[in-house]
Parts: C-alpha cells; structure tokens; sequence
C-alpha cells in the first residue's frame, strides 16, 4: 500500500465477531484506521447498542462508525431490523461525535429518510461505495456527508456513477477500493487491496479532466479533515 503512495486506509468494521482484528491491525500499523460497526447483511452475531458502540469506539485509531445503513437487495420480508440497526449507529455515532460509513443498496429512499430523521447530519460521514444518482448524492450532500467511489468507476457499463464522479464537489469526495471486493479495472474480478485505489483516483480525474495529483491531493485532504486524523 505504502511503496504505491497510498499512506492512509481505513479498516471497515462489519461485525462485533471480528472486530478485535480490526482494531489490533488499527493500533499496530502505521497509517491504518478502523471504524465499528455492523453491516446491514450481517445477521446472527452481536446485535449493537449505542452504549456498545460507543464503548469501542474509545479503541486506539477508531475514527467511524459503521459500516452502517440498509440493503434490501440481498434482504427481503420484514427488514425492519436494519432500520433499528441503522437507527443505533447514527445514535452511537452522535453520542461519540464520529461521523458514519453509510451502506445503501436498494435502499436509498428509506436510508436517506433514516439520516434526515436521526440527524446524522450533526456528524456527517460518507456514503461509501457510492451507486446511486445525483439526485441521491445531492441529498446526502446536504446532510454533510461525503461521497466515495469504488472501483465501480472505473467499469465501462457505469454511466451514472461515472455522471455523478462528474458533478460531486472535489472537497466533498473520496475514493476507496471496498477490498478485497470491486476491483477497479484492469484486475476486475480479481482480489482487491488498497493498492489499487490510485485506478479509481486516475479514473475520476479523466472524467473531470483535471490531474490524477488533484484528485489524490484534495480526498487526503477530505480523509484528514473528515475523520479527523
């Protein structure tokens, strides 16, 4: 990561199960930042609390909360329990004063409603991993949170998300891998690892026409001052 100029990543919680990898990784190695969370798919493990939440959240180098947000692509019958589940997050994450890792698949009409109506907007975050149209961007934007692209970006078939790389604020973006899924082209289908998040860097500044040491320079910028580090 570090030998291809990439010096800062942020280690994504998606289980309790897990988590004490996430944040010994998080304390050990330089550059490595970790969030905690549960992923809206996970089911059967720890069910969070705000007070949980917000107890590992103290750990060394934990800068987030999340993953957090709703998928009702891979979830059908009562989902419920994601907006419970989301709810906790953005409670944990206002109590904590981090900002959120938003998931939404499928979803972006209740997620959206979920933040405006639990005032995510008090801490911000990023929608991570970002699919949906600008008008979705739009409204995330005006709750203060950032938009990241994948990998996704650099697909040929990905006109809008390529539409929206357009049109979101450069100090209001970031860029990530979602490793070890969504490889950027050209190793598509294969292993992902945030080496490669500089394709989705030279990516977007093709499509906005600017340097690929803007896009770069501006979403460290937007890391820093986001997650406060």
């Amino acid at each position: 990561m570090h030998s291809s100029g990439v010096l800062r990543a942020l280690c994504v919680s998606v289980n309790l199960e897990d988590l004490p990898g996430v944040l010994s990784l998080a304390a050990q190695r330089e550059g490595i930042y970790a969030s905690v969370g549960v992923h809206p798919d996970h089911e059967g493990g720890e069910e969070p609390t705000v007070e949980r939440l917000c107890e590992l959240a103290t750990a060394t180098n934990v800068v987030a909360i999340g993953e957090t947000g709703l998928d009702y692509y891979r979830q059908s019958g009562d989902t419920e329990w994601q907006r419970a589940r989301f709810r906790t997050h953005i409670r944990a994450a206002r109590a904590s004063g981090k900002p959120l890792i938003v998931h939404t698949r499928s979803a972006a009409q209740d997620t959206i409603r979920l933040m405006q109506e639990e005032g995510a907007s008090a801490v911000g975050g990023v929608m991570h991993c970002f699919t949906e149209s600008w008008e979705v961007a739009q409204q995330a934007l005006a709750l203060n949170f950032h938009i990241s692209f994948s990998g996704i970006v650099t697909f040929k078939n990905a006109t809008e998300i390529k539409d929206v790389a357009r049109r979101v604020p450069l100090d209001r973006m970031l860029i990530e891998t979602d490793s070890p899924y969504l490889a950027p082209t050209p190793f598509r289908g294969k292993r992902n690892e945030p080496s490669y998040v500089r394709f989705v860097a030279e990516e977007v500044a093709r499509l906005r026409e600017i340097t690929v040491e803007e896009v770069a320079n501006s979403t460290s910028v937007n890391f820093a001052a986001l997650f406060t580090v």
